[in-house]
């Protein structure tokens, strides 16, 4: 077992860089069918799951250096994502960005409500309370320490809400990887109007191709410097915001400064450096391989209701957005954005977007911001509604 922090990380990835690969390596025509369905992004997703269930590695020995790397990585991320960034192309995208959002913010409080009461005798005494904690951060990010608060859940129950939201919502990550890749079936089968993304996404193309200046080593270390500083810079001060203005948590005033630096600056020639798609997507697979190594399937068996409730939430947020995205043509990173902006909020929307197209990351970035204005009050809501049933 892996206690050592250092190797915890090397041998993350290690691992990324190897199923990152794997493609290269097997060109078979049976391997691209496997890869068409599980790609690289989903097996490290499920590979590193696996390890970590398999405790490849001690969970409480690494979480600080999970802790001290994970999310200043990821703000470096966006940062040299929305180098690439063009707002006056994703305001084109037009109001069925809000429509998705607001779609799967319904449907999960849907599925919180419906749940419950199927389960809610299995789950135990004021169980409501517990979920809809979790439901006001399913809705989008809201505080779930407030609704807690608010409600006065006790800790034991709470815990597991927190395996709930632990195992069910990083398996459904890990769905949404995989859906959002098979983006082509889905947006045909719905009859998506996918013009306007796809027209940004060739424009990127050919502003690449554009750009034949070599990637060049000086590139690379300007990028990662730049992006690390302003990852670090953009978390004190973040603390220091939360700590006059606490509306925000100091994880959303962070990602509000980078994203406001990463646009400013790519209107500068600073945006125009070669080697921002290459080093960003690096760090997007870093930043997956980190998050799925925290997910231990070995808890599944303390609460077995709790999860299966938890899927019926998903079953139902699922079933009701693909059935809306058939009625309103919608494609297939609306609505997969829309709900991992619910589900995830800051911390995985913008992955999940930039692993569609860097240029829709600020996209990820403004839906989750969404939902951390209704995601507590929904919470609270949902939990009064489930109530009823005692």
């Amino acid at each position: 077992m892996i206690k050592d922090g250092f190797l915890y990380l090397a041998a993350l990835i290690f691992a990324a860089a190897v199923l990152v690969n794997l493609p290269k390596i097997f060109k078979g025509k049976k391997a691209q069918v496997f890869f068409n369905f599980a790609p690289p992004i989903v097996l490290i997703y499920l590979g590193l799951m696996l390890l970590c269930t398999m405790k490849v590695w001690d969970l409480s020995a690494t979480s600080a250096v999970y802790k001290s790397v994970k999310n200043p990585i990821l703000y470096a991320m966006l940062f040299i994502m929305l180098l690439r960034c063009d707002l006056k192309k994703i305001i084109k995208l037009g109001p069925k960005m809000l429509i998705g959002f607001f779609a799967a913010t319904l449907s999960i409080g849907l599925g919180f409500f419906v749940s419950y009461a199927i389960f809610h005798q299995l789950l135990g005494a004021d169980s409501w309370k517990a979920l809809g904690a979790l439901c006001g951060s399913w809705m989008g990010g809201g505080n779930m320490l407030a609704i807690q608060a608010a409600l006065d859940v006790d800790e034991a129950t709470m815990a597991y809400a927190l395996v709930m939201d632990s195992i069910c919502a990083t398996l459904y990550v890990m769905f949404l990887l995989w859906a959002i890749g098979n983006h082509e079936k889905f947006n045909k089968w719905t009859k998506a109007d996918t013009s306007i993304i796809d027209g940004i996404g060739a424009t990127l193309e050919e502003e690449a191709k554009a750009n034949t200046k070599p990637l060049v080593w000086q590139n690379i270390i300007l990028l990662l410097g730049s992006g690390l500083l302003v990852s670090a810079v953009s978390m004190e001060l973040g603390s220091m915001i939360n700590a006059h203005l606490s509306f925000f948590d100091s994880t959303t005033w962070t990602v509000l400064i980078v994203s406001v630096l990463g646009i400013v600056f790519a209107l500068t020639p600073f945006g125009k450096i070669k080697g921002t798609e290459e080093i960003s997507n690096v760090m997007l697979y870093i930043v997956i391989a980190l998050i799925a190594s925290r997910a231990d399937l070995g808890a599944v068996g303390n609460a077995p209701i709790w999860l299966l409730a938890g899927f019926v939430i998903l079953l139902i947020h699922v079933a009701i957005m693909i059935a809306l995205a058939k009625i309103l043509k919608l494609d297939i990173f609306t609505c997969c954005v829309a709900s991992l902006a619910n589900i995830g909020g800051t911390a995985t929307a913008p992955v999940l977007a930039g692993a569609y197209s860097n240029a829709l990351v600020p996209v990820g970035i403004m839906m989750a911001l969404l939902g951390y204005v209704i995601g507590t009050g929904g919470g609270l809501v949902v939990a009064n509604l489930m109530s009823i049933f005692g």
